[in-house]
C-alpha cells in the first residue's frame, strides 16, 4: 500500500493528514472514503454490541492546522536486546515459553524484543515467541504482547484453545513522527494458533484487542474472547488509517473493521463487523456481512472455493515437536478446529532438517535430496543457488518471518511439478543483480498458454500450497527481479500472498528495483485465496492458466514512472494491476481492487485496471478503482467503468459484474 510523500497544496481534500516521512506513507487516498464510510454509511454507524468496551463512534477529523501531540502507544520502556533465554532446538531467536514462569519474566522479554523491533521495518532481526500449552497471564497479572516488524506470535498447542493468553497481543500505530502515526506500513508480523482473552490495559486501550496491521501481516487460527477485536488503533491520535489485512481459521468477538482500505476474511466465525472502506472480502465466513457491493463494498461469498490451512509446529506433552500439516477442502466454510480437531498429519521432528543462517543452499539442498522436510530458524539467508523442492509432500516451513535473499541472480526456491508441496512463512527478497524470478512452481511451458493436453495434473485433495509467502523489490536493499513468483504447475493454491516492488525504503527508484511483474500464472486451475501485488513496472498479475480463481485482490499501480513515454505499450496508456490472456475461456474473480498514484508524473494515465478477455468464462465480481492523488486511471475494466482522477481523490470507481 501507499508509501509516498504528499505535498500539502491548497486543493487537498479535507482531512488529509501529510507525512513528515522521509517517504511517509500516503494517507490521503482513504480520506474522503474514510469520512462517509465510518461518518454517513448504514455500515460505518452498525452499533457496536453493549457492554464489550467499545469505542465511542469512529469519526475522521479533519486535520488541523498545527495538529496535536498524539497519545503514544503504550511501548515497553526498555530498548535493550533481548537477553538470550533458554537454549532450544531453533536457536536464540526463537523463544519457548512455559506456563510454569513467571508472568514478569515472559513481560520482560516480549518487551525487549518488542522495543527493539517495533521500528525496525527493514533491519535483519527475526524473532519468534511460542508459547507451551497452557495459560499464561491473569486478570490481575494480565500478559501484554507489542508485536513489531519481523515477529511471530504463537501457540504450540494442537488446537487455539490450547494456549490462552489472557492479556493482549496488540499492534497499534506506529508513529513517524509525532503528528504522523498510522499503521499504513505495519508488515510484517503474525499471531496464530492461540486464544487471546482480552483483559488488562486501563482506559481506550481496555476497549479491544488490537491488530492495526496491514499487508504481510496475517491472523491465524486465533481465538479472541471476552472483547473486541479491532483493526485499527482509535487510541493513538485518534481514528488512523491501515491499508489492508488477512485472517483465517479464527473464531472472534465483534470486529471493528474500522479505516482498514481493503480486508479479506476467510473460513472463520465472526461475532459481528462494523465499517468497511473500499473493498472488504469474505469467504466462508459464519458471521459475515451480507453481500452487498458496492454499498457497502462487501464481497460476501458462503465458501471458499479451495483452502488449506498453513502448517504449525506443536509440542507435546513429553516434548516433542512436530509440525501439523492441515487437509485440503473444497468449498468450506467456518474454522477448522471449532467442532473437533483439525483434519491432517503430523509430522515430527526429526523428519525436518532445521537450518540456520549459516547453512549455505548447497547444505540445505542435500537435506531436501536426502527427503528431508525444511525447517528454517529465524534469520536472513543468503541463497545464491536454487534450492529444488523435487518431492511430493515436502514441507517447506519458516519460522519468525525468515527471509530468503537472492545472491548472484540466483532464484532462490523452485518446486517440482509435485502434488502436496507446502511452502509456508517465507518472504523471499531480490538481490542487487536480476533474477529471473524469486520463486518458480513447476518449469516453464513451451508457450505462455496451454490446455489440459500438457498433462501436467494437481491434485484436488491435495494440492501444493504456498501459505504467506511474501517478496520484496527493494526496500532492505536494491532488489532486481523479472518476476516475483511463476506458476506453472497445475492445481496450485495460493493462500495470501504479497507481491511488493517497493515504494520506500533503501534502493528504490524505477531504474534502481526494476521489476517487469509480480505475479505470472501458467498452470491451470490455480486458486489464489487473497492475493496483493503492488507496484510492478508492467502487469502486476499475468493469468494464462485455464479456469483460475482469485477471492479478493489487491493492487496499487507503480508511483515512480517518470512520464508516460516510459510506461505504456501497444498503443495502451500504462500497463493493467491485474491482466488475464487473451486465449484463456475460464476465469473468476470476486473483490478486486487497483488503485493509481503516480506521483513523479501526476499526468500519467493508465488506460485501465483489470483486462481480460470477453468471453462467457471469464466473470468479474466486485471490482474498483481509486485515485490516490495523482495520476488517472480511465477505465476500471476493459473499457468499462468511469474514470477516477484528482478530482475526487479517494472516492472509488464501481463495477459490480463484469462478463
Amino acid at each position: 500500500m501507499p508509501l509516498a510523500h504528499f505535498p500539502s497544496r491548497p486543493t487537498s481534500p479535507p482531512g488529509l493528514r501529510k507525512s513528515q516521512h522521509g517517504a511517509g506513507r500516503l494517507i490521503v487516498g482513504a480520506v474522503v472514503a474514510l469520512a462517509a464510510a465510518l461518518a454517513g454509511s448504514a455500515a460505518a454507524t452498525a452499533a457496536v454490541p453493549a457492554g464489550t468496551g467499545a469505542p465511542p463512534a469512529v469519526v475522521v477529523p479533519a486535520a488541523p492546522a498545527t495538529p496535536p501531540a498524539p497519545s503514544a502507544p503504550a511501548k515497553p520502556a526498555a530498548a535493550a536486546k533481548p537477553a538470550p533465554g533458554a537454549a532450544s532446538a531453533f536457536g536464540p531467536n526463537v523463544r519457548v515459553f512455559d506456563p510454569s514462569m513467571p508472568v514478569a519474566q515472559i513481560q520482560a522479554t516480549v518487551d525487549a524484543i518488542a522495543a527493539q523491533q517495533v521500528d525496525d521495518e527493514m533491519g535483519t532481526n527475526r524473532y519468534s515467541l511460542l508459547f507451551k500449552p497452557g495459560t499464561y497471564g491473569t486478570a490481575e497479572t494480565p500478559l501484554i504482547i507489542q508485536v513489531g516488524y519481523s515477529t511471530e506470535v504463537a501457540g504450540l498447542g494442537n488446537s487455539p484453545t490450547d494456549v490462552t493468553i489472557n492479556g493482549h497481543v496488540d499492534t497499534y500505530n506506529r508513529c513517524l513522527t509525532a503528528d504522523n502515526c498510522i499503521a499504513l506500513n505495519n508488515f510484517w508480523r503474525s499471531v496464530s494458533n492461540l486464544t487471546i482473552n482480552v483483559t488488562g490495559l486501563d482506559g481506550c486501550r481496555a476497549s479491544a484487542n488490537f491488530w492495526a496491521a496491514s499487508q504481510a501481516s496475517p491472523m491465524r487460527r486465533v481465538n479472541v474472547t471476552g472483547g473486541n477485536l479491532t483493526l485499527m488503533d482509535y487510541c493513538t491520535a485518534g481514528p488512523q488509517y491501515a491499508s489492508g489485512g488477512f485472517i483465517a481459521d479464527s473464531k472472534t468477538g465483534f470486529v471493528i473493521n474500522g479505516s482498514q482500505q481493503q480486508y479479506y476474511v476467510r473460513d472463520s466465525t465472526l461475532g459481528g463487523w462494523s465499517n468497511a472502506v473500499w473493498n472488504q472480502v469474505f469467504s466462508g465466513v459464519n458471521g459475515a456481512p451480507a453481500q452487498s457491493f458496492p454499498d457497502p463494498p462487501y464481497t460476501t461469498l458462503a465458501s471458499t472455493p479451495v483452502s488449506r490451512e498453513k502448517p504449525y509446529l506443536t509440542i507435546d506433552g513429553a516434548g516433542s515437536y512436530c509440525v501439523f500439516v492441515p487437509s485440503a477442502r473444497q468449498n468450506s466454510s467456518g474454522t477448522t478446529w471449532e467442532n473437533g480437531p483439525t483434519a491432517g498429519r503430523s509430522v515430527p521432528l526429526s523428519d525436518f532438517y532445521v537450518a540456520t543462517p549459516a547453512d549455505s543452499a548447497k547444505d540445505i539442498n542435500v537435506q531436501l535430496a536426502r527427503g528431508k522436510n525444511l525447517l528454517f530458524t529465524p534469520g536472513v539467508y543468503d541463497i545464491d543457488s536454487t534450492l529444488e523442492v523435487k518431492r511430493a509432500d515436502t514441507v517447506v516451513l519458516g519460522l519468525g518471518m525468515t527471509t530468503l535473499t537472492a545472491v548472484g541472480g540466483a532464484v532462490p526456491l523452485e518446486v517440482a511439478d509435485v502434488s502436496g508441496v507446502q511452502v509456508a512463512g517465507l518472504t523471499i527478497d531480490a538481490g542487487t543483480v536480476n533474477s529471473p524470478a524469486l520463486m518458480r512452481l513447476g518449469k516453464a511451458r513451451g508457450n505462455a498458454s496451454h490446455t489440459d493436453a500438457s498433462g501436467k495434473h494437481g491434485d484436488p485433495a491435495n494440492p501444493t500450497a504456498l501459505h504467506d509467502v511474501f517478496f520484496r523489490i527493494g526496500g532492505p536493499h536494491v532488489g532486481k527481479a523479472s518476476v516475483s513468483l511463476e506458476v506453472n504447475s497445475d492445481g496450485v493454491l495460493l493462500d495470501h500472498i504479497w507481491a511488493w516492488r517497493a515504494d520506500h525504503g533503501n534502493g528504490v527508484g524505477w531504474d534502481t528495483n526494476t521489476a517487469d511483474n509480480g505475479v505470472t500464472i501458467n498452470g491451470d486451475d490455480v486458486t489464489a485465496t487473497g492475493l496483493f501485488v503492488e507496484h510492478y513496472q508492467k502487469y502486476n498479475v499475468t493469468w494464462n492458466g485455464e479456469r483460475g480463481r482469485t477471492v479478493f485482490f489487491q493492487n496499487e499501480l507503480p508511483y515512480d514512472a517518470p512520464n508516460q513515454a516510459a510506461w505504456q505499450h501497444d498503443g495502451v496508456l500504462g500497463w493493467a494491476g491485474y491482466k488475464v490472456a487473451d486465449a484463456v475461456r475460464s476465469h473468476e474473480l470476486w473483490g478486486g481492487g487497483s488503485y493509481v498514484y503516480t506521483n513523479v508524473d501526476p499526468s500519467i494515465h493508465a488506460t485501465r485496471g483489470f483486462e481480460v478477455p470477453v468471453t462467457p468464462g471469464v466473470r468479474l465480481h466486485g471490482l474498483l478503482t481509486v485515485n490516490l492523488g495523482a495520476g488517472t486511471l480511465d477505465h476500471v475494466v476493459n473499457d468499462t467503468g468511469a474514470p477516477v482522477s484528482t478530482d475526487a481523490v479517494g472516492v472509488p470507481s464501481y463495477v459490480v459484474d463484469f462478463g
